[in-house]
């Protein structure tokens, strides 16, 4: 005979409120889960962030200490480890107006610190210094050139002169205000670049070089002629039984108003001769009579600067030799939105805080910042973004403390 025992719960009541916690308990563990990624992305954020005004803030502070002559200096961030520590409780307590032991209300609790540790180390030593004054070579102006940087902001930041090659001579313009003559003429030119630029008829490419070689017919081995079909164009001149050897190479860059590959062999001869009177910091150009922008011909090169040399030239411009206005030559065709400004990069000097600039830093009392309101607010900004790369393609390696890292622990 089976008997059936039917179990009673002596506290039905109790079982409902814990099944409704449930719930929160299964949200809350998915919650203290996300916490990780969210400390994550905001730590990356506001560091990159501090760390990219701290570099703002220091080329801007060495342009006034260059005005003041004052020495430069800069130090980087070489490491940050940040440690995020989570701390998470959770409970319930009986809803509060509610019967004793009949309504539960779920209780949480958590905690997040963190504890960031950043390694700053000064950017000096021989190899910086070096790098610092040794003048930009023009591979760099032509990367950032075809990054679609204005030529004319280029070149007013990057070159310190022109040199006009005439028949007989070399004629130096200095991009320097203080010589009137020679700044006007810099400005004219870099104006006449940019309007072809404007027009989309600016090259900038490396000079295709022949070098060639003659040798007598019997200095070459028999087995060594194979070898040297490989490297050479190799002609033999039964008239004078020698070997004409000829090799192609990239030469330095040439900024023309035409495609450098329609050029005749005897054209890139003559401009072959001239290469050699170049240096690697130096950028030719070739503007021609039958192209666009031809209306002024002109020929010769650019010299760079270093960055400690544009430091000082900005510097300079918070003083006695600030740019000023000069009007393109007549020859020159319609430039883009008739874009010229006065001074290569425009900044304010004032008592107080500015209140519209991006950032600004304070010396001796008085503010300093970037110009970013007016006419030319987008052209100061896009300065300072070049001088910014400019600096990133100065500096070193820094010295790394251990291993860089984000720690978040649970």
């Amino acid at each position: 005979m089976e008997q059936s025992v039917k179990y009673n719960n002596p506290h039905p009541h109790r079982q409902k409120p814990l099944r409704r916690l449930l719930p929160y308990l299964f949200l809350f563990v998915i919650l203290s889960g996300c916490i990780s990624p969210i400390a994550l992305n905001r730590a990356v954020t506001v560091y990159d962030e501090a760390v990219t005004d701290a570099i703002s803030q220091q080329l801007l502070t060495n342009i006034v200490r260059a005005h003041y002559r004052q020495p430069v200096h800069f130090t980087g961030v070489s490491n940050i480890a940040a440690t995020f520590t989570f701390a998470a409780n959770a409970g319930a307590t009986p809803a509060l107006g509610g019967l004793a032991g009949t309504t539960l209300m779920p209780v949480f609790g958590g905690s997040l610190a963190e504890s960031p540790t950043i390694s700053i180390v000064p950017i000096e030593g021989e190899e910086f210094t070096k790098r610092l004054l040794t003048p930009f070579p023009q591979s760099k102006l032509t990367l950032l050139l075809r990054q679609h940087f204005d030529v004319d902001m280029l070149l007013r930041m990057m070159a310190q002169e022109v040199r006009m090659m005439h028949p007989e001579q070399q004629i130096a313009h200095r991009n320097n205000p203080s010589d009137k003559a020679g700044y006007e003429m810099f400005r004219r030119i870099a104006l006449h670049l940019s309007a072809i630029q404007d027009h989309n008829q600016l090259y900038a490419e490396p000079l295709s070089l022949t070098h060639t070689w003659t040798i007598p017919a019997a200095s070459i081995a028999p087995d060594s002629f194979q070898s040297l079909q490989k490297e050479f164009i190799v002609r033999y001149n039964p008239e004078t039984d020698t070997f004409t050897l000829r090799k192609q190479i990239p030469g330095p860059i040439l900024i023309t108003n035409y495609n450098p590959d329609t050029l005749s062999e005897e054209e890139r001869e003559k401009l072959n001769e001239h290469a050699r009177e170049w240096d690697v910091s130096d950028i030719a150009f070739d503007i021609r009579a039958d192209y666009f922008g031809g209306e002024w011909p002109m020929n010769g090169f650019f010299r760079l600067r270093s960055f400690h040399a544009i430091l000082g030239f900005l510097g300079k411009a918070l003083g006695q030799e600030a740019g000023y206005r000069v009007e393109k030559d007549p020859r020159t065709p319609p430039i883009l939105n008739n874009e010229n400004p006065d001074l290569t990069m425009e900044f304010t000097v004032s008592d107080s805080s500015p209140p519209n600039a991006d950032f600004s830093i304070r010396w001796n009392n008085r503010h300093y910042a970037v110009n970013t309101t007016g006419p030319h607010a987008r052209w100061n900004r896009d300065a300072f973004q070049l001088l910014f790369l400019l600096f990133q393609m100065t500096v070193t390696d820094l010295p790394r403390v251990g291993v860089p890292s984000i720690t978040i622990a649970k």
